[in-house]
């Protein structure tokens, strides 16, 4: 009788959705708050950096879009892939962008300020709230133009909503994929540089991830081609705006708002403001979606090796032909699958099908058999000078 395959622990460092949680059997794996040696890492906002990862460490999964908050380079130099949910929350973001242009377009802030400071029990009450609100005019969106930089999932509803409420959209991202190219609304204009959206924009929503080159995308040098009484919009990472060159803009009277879901020290109590507390993706929704997205690729992973949304590793999807499959993560280096093929070989192991797909310095292998792949094989494998990690999937698995 064929001894039952060992549970598989999963790591959850912070709250995950339980519809997400239950998208992962309890026979097949078990959901703790504690361990040594967790095969999977489950993770919102908490931060890795410096956390210690066991060999037996097979994924990390973010359930949001962000991995700011994860050694993605150690990581990967592990063979470990770090998925995330890219998408699954941009209806969220989507919303708080159109309530955070609202709320700069219409003075809310200040006027909630206003109201919030009023004595209820003044007999002249209707008085100072009648003498009090031409402070507080604002404009209509219609006829406004809308610049947004980055153009994924979030950029593209965030464009067709502005459409829809009449507005003029500009767009800017020389990295857009096809599938978001096909998504983006015929009507967003192109800009052929950050520079030339801040010139053209009354509006400006930041849309892109946090990496080096996105660091102070915004900054004193550009802030300056803005329109004078431009809005700002960050509602994607917090460090894509330097703070210090938004404050200064506000204090010269030329840009007229900052909305940003990222809260500093320094920006909060400032009255050209909006700080709101990180709620971008703090719906129940969104929470529910980003569970259950990477809960579907940590079973796929773990069970067939099927890599999707890794932002570390390529995605990666062969339909199974054989009850024995090898899932080999590598380093992206000449004569890889030659060594493998020829690894195979050695071992009388006949190779059904083959899948081989790269992305930067790392590339991702799997490989059908036509038998059981012996321990002897799996070290030979290992072996290989570039590869990083080699998992044996047979079906039973």
């Amino acid at each position: 009788m064929a001894r039952a395959a060992r549970k598989l622990e999963v790591l959850v460092l912070n709250p995950i959705a339980e519809v997400g949680l239950k998208r992962l059997p309890a026979e097949r794996f078990s959901v703790v708050k504690a361990s040594k040696s967790p095969d999977v890492i489950l993770v919102r906002s908490a931060d890795m950096h410096g956390m210690a990862f066991d060999a037996n460490l097979k994924a990390v999964a973010r359930a949001g879009a962000g991995t700011n908050n994860i050694p993605v380079p150690a990581l990967s130099r592990l063979g470990v892939p770090v998925f995330n949910a890219p998408g699954a929350n941009a209806n969220a973001v989507k919303e708080l962008v159109l309530a955070g242009m609202l709320m700069a377009a219409r003075n809310l802030a200040p006027a909630l300020a206003f109201v919030s400071s009023l004595d209820r029990n003044a007999r002249d009450l209707d008085k100072q709230v009648e003498g009090g609100k031409k402070a507080y005019a604002g404009v209509e969106l219609p006829g406004h133009t809308l610049g947004i930089v980055g153009l994924g999932k979030i950029g593209s509803l965030v464009a067709d909503a502005a459409i829809r409420l009449g507005m003029n959209v500009l767009g800017y991202d020389p990295e857009i994929t096809v599938e978001a190219a096909w998504s983006l609304p015929s009507q967003v204009r192109k800009a052929h540089s950050v520079d030339e959206l801040l010139r053209a924009s009354d509006f400006v929503s930041l849309h892109v991830p946090l990496v080096e080159k996105t660091r102070h995308l915004v900054n004193a040098k550009n802030l300056k081609h803005m329109k004078a009484g431009a809005v700002l919009l960050n509602f994607s990472r917090d460090g894509v705006v330097d703070d210090e060159a938004a404050l200064k803009s506000l204090a010269a009277k030329h840009l007229r708002c900052y909305v940003t879901d990222f809260p500093s020290a320094a920006l909060i109590g400032h009255p050209g403001v909006v700080a709101l507390p990180h709620l971008g993706a703090s719906t129940a929704q969104a929470e529910d979606n980003c569970a259950v997205m990477v809960a579907d690729q940590v079973r796929e992973y773990v069970a067939h090796g099927t890599m999707e949304n890794a932002v570390n590793f390529p995605n990666a999807q062969m339909p199974r032909e054989s009850p024995w499959r090898l899932a080999i993560a590598n380093a992206n280096v000449p004569n890889m699958l030659a060594s493998i093929s020829n690894a195979m070989g050695r071992r009388k192991i006949n190779i059904h099908n083959m899948l081989n797909k790269s992305k930067g310095d790392m590339a991702y292998t799997l490989v059908d058999v036509d038998s059981p792949v012996p321990e002897e094989a799996l070290e030979d494998l290992r072996a290989i000078q570039g590869v990083l990690a080699v998992r044996y999937l047979p079906a039973e698995a």
